[in-house]
């Protein structure tokens, strides 16, 4: 995963899996919720993060094969595109320390004023933060 610029790992628990003993679909997007969440975190300033919040207004997930109670995961992010008012940004799902993806996805987020909770422009500080892949 090396055109990632971000992981995040995690374990499956008990709570996570299904009567067929895999992950249930829903809790993939909570482990990209909790990855992208540390994502802006490690790339803004506290100041910055005051400043910046966001919606998801979109997600497409393909899921290819399925992750099982105590599988470690690795969930990749990186930004895909930064739109006047939305952020793109990618994931893959993968076992620990194996290549084949378990899931694919991309969610589009809007901008959203903190206070306000209205959509913005997003921020410039967002722009020089992340180098998003289609410019």
């Amino acid at each position: 995963m090396n055109d990632f610029e971000f992981s995040h790992r995690l374990k499956v628990r008990y709570s996570e899996v299904d009567g067929q003993k895999v992950v249930y679909n829903s809790h993939y997007l909570t482990y990209l919720d909790i990855a992208v969440s540390d994502y802006f975190a490690e790339r803004l300033t506290e100041e910055e993060a005051a400043q910046f919040d966001y919606m998801l207004v979109k997600s497409t997930l393909n899921y290819h094969q399925s992750a099982r109670y105590n599988d470690c995961l690795e969930i990749w992010c990186r930004m895909e595109k930064i739109g006047t008012k939305s952020m793109t940004v990618s994931f893959v799902i993968t076992k620990d320390r194996e290549v084949e993806p378990l899931l694919t996805a991309e969610i589009v987020y809007v901008y959203v004023d903190p206070v306000t909770i209205v959509s913005g422009t997003v921020p410039d500080f967002i722009r020089t933060s992340f180098q998003p892949v289609q410019q």
